[in-house]
């Protein structure tokens, strides 16, 4: 083992300790999260997400629940487009909660009620309209029917904290 390992014993706690830097000096790219879009893939850039995403090593996390297009008195509008924008004011709101920044999310995952290629640019112009270039990795599941008959779009988020 390349490390030292010291054991001590404080009140009846055995208490182990590797020989690990406690002091590091951390710069700004240290906190941020790094986009993964390997050039033999295809670049789904232009659908608005990116094929992986690197948290940094120090980052917690936080998982920020489905976000549907409920206004705050709980109304959905009928709408696909109006219920897309309000979900993601909703997550805005959320991740203003956690002090958070768009650039912080790792991970959505969204749900769409009878997806078809016509709700994409409204997905995709969505995800952009948030996230502009650092755009998270993203899996859309199209379901039957969400938590609320009348729901049509659902988004939840994984959230790298500094």
């Amino acid at each position: 083992m390349s490390r030292d390992i010291k054991k001590r014993l404080i009140g009846g706690l055995i208490i182990m300790t590797m020989g690990i830097p406690t002091a590091t000096t951390a710069n700004e790219n240290d906190h941020k999260l790094t986009i993964v879009n390997p050039q033999n893939l295809y670049d789904p850039t232009p659908n608005g997400y990116s094929t992986a995403v690197i948290v940094p090593r120090q980052a917690r996390m936080a998982y920020i629940s489905g976000q549907g297009g409920q206004d705050s008195a709980g109304a959905l509008s009928p709408d696909f487009a109006v219920q897309v924008k309000q979900a993601y004011a909703n997550l805005r709101t959320a991740l203003d909660a956690l002090g958070a920044r768009p650039d912080q999310v790792a991970k959505l995952t969204l749900f769409v009620v009878d997806h078809d290629m016509s709700k994409l640019e409204v997905l995709t112009m969505s995800v952009k309209d948030m996230f502009g270039e650092t755009l998270p990795a993203q899996t859309l599941i199209p379901v039957p029917k969400l938590a609320i008959d009348p729901m049509l779009f659902e988004v939840e988020a994984i959230v790298a904290l500094d």
